[in-house]
């Protein structure tokens, strides 16, 4: 299987440690690291919008993609949530192999 990293952004830290422990526990993900507090800036209904938020950092697998998806929409309070899939194609592989083995 295809190792991936999704990445969202949520609003609040408890936002962002209810829905890593969420997805982990759902086996949907493997890890999700919650960085530092970020500020965002971005356009949001014809204007330019501006927000403190977490970023989480999801290591799964392309099978698990979809699943994956539909709950962080149904955890995340933004009408839009930002969920971004980028291809993992080089990793130390005994790490990769451990993701695959935890989803």
């Amino acid at each position: 299987m295809a190792a991936i990293l999704v990445i969202t952004n949520v609003a609040t830290f408890e936002d962002a440690k209810t829905m890593s422990r969420s997805l982990v526990t759902d086996k949907l993900c493997a890890c999700v690291n919650i960085a530092s507090k970020c500020h965002s800036v971005y356009s949001w209904q014809g204007k330019v919008e501006e927000a403190e938020e977490y970023t989480l950092l999801i290591k799964t697998t392309k099978d698990k993609y979809a699943e994956l998806e539909d709950a962080i929409k149904s955890m995340h309070k933004y009408e839009v949530p930002e969920i971004i899939a980028i291809d993992i194609t080089n990793g130390l592989p005994a790490y990769l192999s451990w993701v695959n083995s935890n989803v």
